[in-house]
């Protein structure tokens, strides 16, 4: 397989720019995703990359080698579509042979590329059918084995599960990730859902307005967003932000009082806050707890077994959310109280940056 690097890519479309100065290395048998809401850059990075769209300034590197000006059919890439683009009327196994016959492949060798495609994706004793008598998940999984077939050193997939439904998305998640322990190869995916990249990437470029707002896995997006909108974007259900009002700063952290709720002393760097600073708090729902703390008011609460999610009213926010035990004794209209865990809190300030994290202190002999 190969590495896949971009650098400075920048992308406009008359007046209007839609990527900004892009640096990215992608390491040899990676599986990144690119993540962000519609509008964000990511499927026109993507197009790029596969050599589908020029970009207006910056580099592509496949493997140690520019291919910024090679034909898309040069570039060792291959490209899964959002539809599934497959000719109606050919058997599957014409379907994934497709490309080698344009290629005129000795049939021996044909037959034995889309064999053992067929064998990776469970597809072998479907060869003879027609696409229209498969599911859809079966139909993505064709697409795929047409891809695998030209053995590219990237593989790239523009949103390829959204017209799944949901239960069959989570079945392809699965399926795309062993797939990709199998082939030991280079993926770049694109998706607007963060449960998608959550659960398959190593690491997960998250975009804002055609900028990387952060680069890193799926664990660090979540424990340490570089961003409010990092931080909002990453996990289900969403981190709330509480706003607040800086008190006080010393080498212990920031002491805020949350808007219609309790004084919080958070252990971060104040990174230039002074008292009367805005700031929002960010706490994840399930950091949330029965205890001392917050009152909210429970407006909604959905009994999901294991977990009750529950939504409320906390002072001037009326969606307030946290994630309690499954057996929680609680019920909607009542107000409860909620513990914070000030540990797992983040702290935003007014331009929506994070303060970082306190170190640890150094246990003493």
């Amino acid at each position: 397989m190969a590495t896949l690097e971009l650098q400075n890519i920048s992308k406009s479309f008359g007046q209007a720019k839609v990527l900004h100065d892009i640096d990215l290395a992608i390491r040899d048998r990676e599986f990144v995703v690119f993540v962000g809401p519609s509008g964000c850059g990511k499927s026109t990075l993507l197009r790029i990359v596969a050599g589908l769209e020029e970009a207006t300034q910056g580099r592509i590197v496949i493997g140690g080698k520019d291919v910024s000006r090679a034909h898309p059919l040069d570039r060792g890439i291959s490209m899964v579509f959002q539809s599934y683009a497959l000719y109606p009327h050919l058997s599957v196994f014409e379907n994934i042979a497709f490309p080698l016959r344009v290629a005129k492949l000795p049939e021996a060798e044909l037959k034995r590329k889309v064999g053992q495609a067929a064998e990776i994706l469970q597809l072998t004793d479907k060869l003879q059918l027609k696409p229209g008598q498969l599911s859809g998940g079966q139909r993505q999984r064709v697409a795929i084995g047409r891809s695998i077939v030209r053995e590219p050193r990237v593989f790239l997939f523009d949103e390829p599960l959204s017209n799944l439904d949901a239960a069959l998305r989570g079945d392809m998640r699965v399926e795309l990730a062993q797939l990709h322990r199998k082939l030991d190869a280079t993926m770049v995916y694109v998706t607007h859902d963060q449960v998608e990249a959550m659960t398959m990437a190593d690491r997960i470029v998250v975009l804002n307005g055609g900028r990387v707002e952060q680069f890193g896995t799926p664990m660090e997006l979540y424990h340490h967003p570089a961003s409010k909108f990092v931080a909002g974007f990453i996990g289900q259900p969403n981190m709330n932000l509480l706003p607040g009002i800086v008190q006080a700063t010393d080498s212990g952290g920031v002491t805020v009082e949350l808007a219609g709720g309790p004084t919080l002393t958070l252990p971060v760097e104040p990174r230039g806050l002074s008292a009367g600073a805005p700031v929002e708090v960010g706490l994840r729902p399930e950091d949330l707890g029965l205890g001392e703390g917050l009152q909210m008011q429970v407006r909604v609460l959905e009994r999901l077994g294991g977990q009750s999610i529950t939504y409320g009213a906390v002072g001037p926010l009326d969606k307030v959310c946290a994630v309690l035990p499954g057996d929680a004794p609680i019920r909607e209209g009542e107000t409860i109280s909620l513990a914070i865990n000030t540990n797992a809190c983040h702290l935003f300030s007014a331009d929506g940056q994070v303060s970082r994290r306190l170190a640890a202190p150094a246990l003493v002999a």
